[in-house]
């Protein structure tokens, strides 16, 4: 089945690389044209993960491009809603409607336990995982209710937003936070016929994920833990026999409440998550 989003416009944060490029890539595949955001630039000084570049945003737009779709991007940080709110006004401008909303932006930090987080890696975490996302939403909700077609928004949470782990726990009430904003949203906006949903992904082949902090987090009885070793322990948190899904098993998900195939359904979380939440 092609075109499942023929001629829609979707708005992806964190779309420079990772999960966001991988829904910008798997949107654009099935007709939507994309608006493009993304910081490109390091945002805390507490995360040893490499931040997104200008070039990784680059190579997104070109991925789009080379699938004959259109897409505008801009460099911003979601936390800042008054630059937010001018990209996504000039990218509906420029591509002339909005129907998918795809807060996906969201960082890692940390690995203390609650009681020894710095307040400046909770400020980051809350910062951009969870008012990041409500200000995304925000700023493209007026688009979405005076375009009259309705819309689907999608809120990037994690298996993490549905229970918790230790050494996380600034991560784990945010992502908690953004069920709250994904359910009240569903609630105000569905009188416009827009729906809210929400993806809950366990661990994803990323830099996010795939990076030498979360190895030494998953593995902290190895001096240099690599892949193969965080998969012996992340195996255990799943029913299937895997330790990370891949990017595009969440933009199935996403491309599947970005259609009209789940056009009755919202105030979902859905879970990507091999088994994760029946542990």
């Amino acid at each position: 089945m092609a075109g499942r989003v023929e001629g829609k416009v979707a708005v992806i944060t964190g779309a420079a690389r990772g999960q966001g490029r991988s829904h910008a890539v798997r949107l654009a595949s099935e007709g939507a044209d994309i608006i493009a955001v993304d910081v490109c630039r390091p945002v805390t000084d507490t995360t040893a993960i490499p931040a997104a570049t200008p070039d990784d945003l680059a190579e997104t737009v070109d991925l789009v491009k080379g699938l004959g779709r259109r897409v505008v991007s801009a460099e911003v940080d979601v936390r800042d809603f008054d630059a937010l709110r001018a990209a996504v006004d000039s990218g509906v401008e420029q591509l002339g409607r909005l129907d998918i909303v795809c807060a996906n932006a969201g960082i890692g930090n940390g690995g203390a336990t609650l009681d020894r987080t710095t307040e400046a890696d909770w400020d980051d975490m809350i910062g951009i995982n969870l008012s990041g996302v409500w200000k995304s939403v925000k700023a493209a909700v007026p688009h979405l209710i005076a375009g009259g077609r309705g819309g689907s928004i999608i809120l990037t949470s994690s298996v993490g937003g549905l229970k918790a782990y230790p050494n996380t726990g600034h991560y784990i009430a945010a992502k908690h936070g953004v069920v709250g904003l994904m359910r009240t949203f569903a609630v105000e906006l569905g009188q416009h016929s827009i729906r809210v949903n929400s993806v809950h992904p366990t661990n994803v082949n990323t830099p996010m994920f795939m990076n030498e902090g979360t190895m030494k987090l998953f593995r902290p009885d190895l001096e240099s833990p690599g892949p193969d070793d965080m998969a012996v322990v992340a195996r255990l948190m799943h029913v299937l026999p895997i330790g990370w899904v891949e990017p595009e098993d969440i933009s199935n998900a996403v491309l599947f409440l970005a259609s009209d195939e789940s056009r009755y359904i919202t105030g979902l979380p859905m879970t990507v998550d091999a088994g994760s939440m029946l542990k």
